[in-house]
Order: C-alpha cells, then sequence, then structure tokens
C-alpha cells in the first residue's frame, strides 16, 4: 500500500473524486513530503479521517460549518496513526454531529454507495467508507456509536472494526454519545485494519488484556430461527445464509441463541435516555444555533431534553437486565454472528423515512456498544438486483479484538470473488486510450453487443483523451449503441469508478438484451456544446469517419501544395 506510484495514482484520482467525500483536504505537497518522511508499520499508508476527530490546523467541523474550530493539537488516535507511517490525506464528510446511520444528513452533501449508485453510502461515517470504498485512501477513521462505522462499511463492500470500548482514546471526538464512542477503523481487508488498531492502542485509555488468541474453531452463535427480521430483503437473508455456511466451513461450530436481549438492548440507545447524553453533548449549540442544524438531527438531539435523572437509573437498570439474560447465549459461544444491516435503500428511501430507515439500519448494531462488545463487519457477497453490498457482523465480548480479526481474515480467504459487469462505450473500449484502466485491473471482457434502443450518443466537447458521453432518452427516438462488457472484482470496480470524471458518472445501461448492468452515463449538462453522434451507432465507428474524414482532408492538402506529409 506505499510507494511513489501509488501517492501519485490517489492524488490524481482524488482531485476527481467526489467532492462530497471531503470536508477539507491537505495540499498535494504536503501529502508528498509526509509520504517522504513516512516510517513505520504503516509507512506510506494513505489516511483519510472524519471530520468529528481532531487534526491540528485544520477545522473540524463535525459536519456543521458553524459549528467548526480548529484544535491545537490532534487526536491521540491520528496522532498514532500519523506517527506509524500513515499519511493524512484529509477529512472526511458524516451525518452531521454523527447522528445518523444513512450519510445524507450533512449539508456538504449527501453520498452514496460507490459499488451501488443510487444506494445510500451509509452513516454517520459517509466519507470515511466512501475514500476507503473507491480506493483513495488504504485506511479511514471514523467513529462508532450505534453502528456509524459498521453499517457504511457494509454498503461500502470494504472493513469496519468497531474496537472495545475505550481501547482508542476518545480525546479530541466530537461527542456523539460519550460514554459509548468509539474510534472506528475502515480498511479493505480485516490485516490493514488490525494493523491501525494495534498502532493506535492507547493502554492508558482502558486498561484491560486484549486476548491474542485466534481460535480455531470458535462457537459462534446465530439467532434461533424466526428471530431475525430483514423488511423484505430476500437476498440479504440469502447472503447471510450463505455467510453462516461459510464459516461453518472454516471449522466454526454453529450454535443457536436467543437475540431477544439483543435487540431489546438496542432499543434503549434512541429509545432510552441514552438519548440524553447526545443533548448533553451538542444540545446547548443546537438550541443555539437551530437554523445551522440538519432538521433530522435537531429534531434526535433535542428530544433528549425531556429524559429525567429517573429515567436513566431506570435504563441503567434495564440494560443491566439484558445482560444478564445475555449471559447464558455467551456461555455458549465465542462470537455473535448477525447481518450487519439487513437492508440497503436508495437514497430517495432514506430522505423519505428518515426515522424509519434509520432504525431499520441499526436494528443489529445499536446494542454493541452498550453491552462492552467489539466488533467487525466484512463484505459477504452482493445483492444480484440491486448490486448493493451485503455485510456480516461478528461481535465478541470486550477485548476479542484481535480474534475478531483472526476470523474476519480467515473468512475473506475463503471469498468467492464476487464481479460487476460493466459497459463501456468510448475511451475504454478494447484498443481504446484508457483501456489500459480496465487491463490493468484484471478486468475480463465478457461480451460485445449493444445496449437497448433508447440511447443517444454524443461527442462531449473539451474531453481529453476525446470521450463519448451515452444519455437514456424517453422520446422514441433512441438507438442501440455499441458496447464492450467488462467484468472485474467488486473492490476493482470501486477503484475503476474512482477515476471517472464528470460530467461522465456509473449507473446503470439496459443491454439489446434486457439485461441491466453498470455502465457510463453523463450528465445531462455535459451535453452543452456536444455533437449527437448517435447516427454512427457507436464510437469508433465516429472516430473511424472522423479520421479518415482528417486523412481526406490531410491528403487534399498535400495534393495542393506538392508536400509529401512527412
Amino acid at each position: 500500500m506505499t510507494g511513489a506510484a501509488h501517492l501519485a495514482n490517489a492524488l490524481g484520482r482524488i482531485a476527481q473524486s467526489n467532492p462530497a467525500i471531503w470536508i477539507s483536504r491537505c495540499p498535494d505537497d504536503a501529502v508528498a513530503a509526509e509520504a517522504g518522511r513516512a516510517d513505520g508499520p504503516l509507512a506510506g499508508a494513505l489516511v483519510a479521517v472524519k471530520d468529528n476527530i481532531d487534526v491540528m490546523g485544520m477545522p473540524t467541523t463535525a459536519g456543521c460549518p458553524a459549528f467548526a474550530y480548529t484544535p491545537d493539537h490532534s487526536a491521540p488516535a491520528v496522532d498514532r496513526l500519523r506517527a506509524a507511517g500513515g499519511v493524512l490525506v484529509g477529512k472526511t464528510n458524516l451525518d452531521q454531529f454523527a447522528t445518523g446511520l444513512v450519510g445524507t444528513r450533512s449539508p456538504y452533501g449527501a453520498l452514496e454507495s460507490v459499488l451501488a449508485p443510487g444506494i445510500i453510502s451509509g452513516g454517520s461515517s459517509s466519507g470515511s467508507a466512501v475514500a476507503v470504498a473507491a480506493g483513495l485512501v488504504d485506511i479511514a477513521l471514523g467513529t462508532d456509536t450505534a453502528g456509524s462505522g459498521r453499517v457504511p462499511a457494509a454498503l461500502n463492500g470494504i472493513v469496519g472494526l468497531k474496537p472495545t470500548r475505550g481501547l482508542v482514546s476518545r480525546d479530541g471526538v466530537v461527542p456523539a454519545c460519550r460514554s459509548l464512542d468509539c474510534v472506528s477503523v475502515f480498511a479493505r481487508t480485516c490485516a490493514d485494519a488490525a494493523l491501525a488498531l494495534a498502532c493506535m492502542c492507547d493502554s492508558d485509555s482502558r486498561p484491560g488484556a486484549v486476548t491474542s488468541a485466534v481460535l480455531a474453531a470458535p462457537r459462534v452463535g446465530v439467532p434461533a430461527p424466526g428471530q431475525l427480521e430483514w423488511f423484505g430483503d430476500i437476498e440479504a437473508a440469502a447472503l447471510f445464509d450463505a455467510a453462516v455456511a461459510r464459516l461453518r466451513a472454516l471449522g466454526s461450530s454453529i450454535v443457536e441463541v436467543d437475540l431477544t436481549p439483543f435487540l431489546a438492548a438496542g432499543r434503549l440507545l434512541y429509545e432510552g435516555p441514552w438519548i440524553a447524553e447526545r443533548t448533553a453533548a451538542i444540545g446547548e449549540f443546537v438550541s443555539a444555533h437551530p437554523d445551522d442544524v440538519h432538521p433530522v438531527v435537531r429534531e434526535v438531539v433535542l428530544a433528549g431534553a425531556n429524559r429525567t435523572a429517573v429515567d436513566a437509573y431506570r435504563g441503567a437498570y434495564r440494560l443491566e437486565e439484558f445482560a444478564e439474560q445475555a449471559a447464558g447465549g455467551w456461555a455458549r459461544m465465542d462470537v455473535l454472528a448477525l447481518p450487519t444491516t439487513a437492508i440497503a435503500p436508495t437514497v430517495e428511501e432514506a430522505l423519505a423515512n428518515p426515522h424509519g430507515i434509520h432504525a431499520q439500519l441499526g436494528t443489529y448494531t445499536t446494542f454493541v456498544n452498550l453491552m462492552d462488545l467489539c466488533a467487525l463487519s466484512i463484505p459477504a457477497g452482493v445483492r444480484a438486483t440491486s448490486g448493493a453490498p451485503f455485510g456480516l457482523q461478528l461481535a465478541a465480548p470486550a477485548f476479542s479484538d484481535v480474534m475478531l480479526t483472526g476470523l474476519g481474515t480467515r473468512f475473506e480467504a475463503t471469498a468467492p470473488q464476487a464481479t460487476v459487469a460493466v459497459a463501456v462505450v468510448g475511451a475504454h473500449l478494447s484498443g481504446q486510450p484508457l483501456n489500459h484502466q480496465l487491463t490493468r485491473r484484471g478486468a475480463r471482457l465478457v461480451a460485445a453487443t449493444h445496449t437497448a434502443p433508447t440511447y443517444r450518443l454524443h461527442h462531449l466537447a473539451g474531453t481529453v483523451p476525446p470521450k463519448p458521453g451515452l444519455v437514456r432518452t424517453n422520446d422514441g427516438d433512441g438507438v442501440a449503441i455499441e458496447v464492450e462488457v467488462w467484468e472485474l472484482t467488486t473492490a476493482a470496480f470501486g477503484a475503476f469508478t474512482a477515476e471517472v470524471p464528470a460530467p461522465l458518472g456509473i449507473g446503470s445501461v439496459t443491454l439489446a438484451d434486457g439485461t441491466v448492468v453498470k455502465g457510463f452515463i453523463c450528465e445531462p449538462a455535459g451535453l452543452a456544446d456536444a455533437r449527437d453522434i448517435s447516427e454512427f451507432g457507436g464510437w469508433r465507428a465516429y472516430r473511424a469517419d472522423a479520421s479518415a474524414s482528417e486523412a481526406r482532408r490531410g491528403t487534399s492538402s498535400t495534393a495542393e501544395t506538392g508536400q509529401t506529409g512527412q
């Protein structure tokens, strides 16, 4: 994950990345200088930091410009990563004040899943997850109180590690729910996440014995039949069953446990008195600046104002009861396996039903910190219909972090190579100047075909190298356009999409046989001054005609001047 070429490639892609990923960026020359000095176990690894974590000299906004301040020192977690050789690239977008699991509650813009455009990125650590999934950085820091480091990992097909509470110092972190907040890690592999955690661990923050045991045959608990709610996502249910089968194939013994006390504990986070801790953290600012705060965030934060000390004690007693009820399950298992999140909603669905979608997203994540567990979300397949990734969550008692990442690493090794089919229409076709962006990532050409006859093709003005823009039309005047379909692994697809510059983007393209695949589309704004070249039926035919015309003009000029053209 290191080297000058890696750095130059990453900085180039970051420059072209979605601006909504970033709230502030380190200057490229400063990044290069830090990379040149980097030494240690993470030497040269590119790092992004969620913008509710302090970095000296850079504004901390927590997703709210009116809240911004510039700290005079960095959070210990950041200092430790940089001391280990991590190279800071910038600070990332988030659901405002880390209040949300959706990735849509930010004045800096909503983010979508890298692997499934239109699907939410998940939050609150949206920018950090997307930066890793898109291949812009190697490691990113998030925070995780209710699932903010695991849900976006699941929805972007990467690893999200929520350490044991207090294992990493929370100093320099804008609190959401101070007693539960954790600094979390995003990476593309469990090994990278484990290495980053090892570099950040602070034995003075919460003394405890982190077990280094990696169990060869862990006892993995799964919910008793009928206890998982899938909210209509049949594909997710099948992917979970497949993930459990992979765990069994690794030698794990699968035991059924009662999920009831875990779910009941999780509901306390937003329905019980812990919501008052968010009010304690930022309620005074929200009350003084109501128009500067996202309306859903404002509603959530201020909802805790009417909680009483009696409510707090009763909630604590209830949590103790649920922990005692869960103890029987822990006596029979080492790890609890669950879906990270059962659903993968669209941005529109999340905006239309903010509280309902949020509750569904956090169903299997909110209890983890309340019950003092560590947890890991790892990729476990892709939904065929939407292309949205599915994440498997593994949870275990405090200080079992090494055991979890060890099991996660073994699980990764059994993964079938999930792939994504991508239709290319112009400069990425075979023999064209950008085809190397596919081939160097191991992409495989699987079909040369055409789109359905519902598209128009345009030569975009001012693009280098020249590029076309494919646009669906509903006016009945579409034509079939030549395309190639290439197959990439999901990881390679994420890195590939990061290189796509505006006004182009990746969306869904319907092929001649009715199949829908990912493919290049063009924003309407990009068609200004563009030439409609649909009559040629494809980019190659258009370019061949243009080359022939140029050759004819050259021949004519030579004949007129008597020159050889050499």
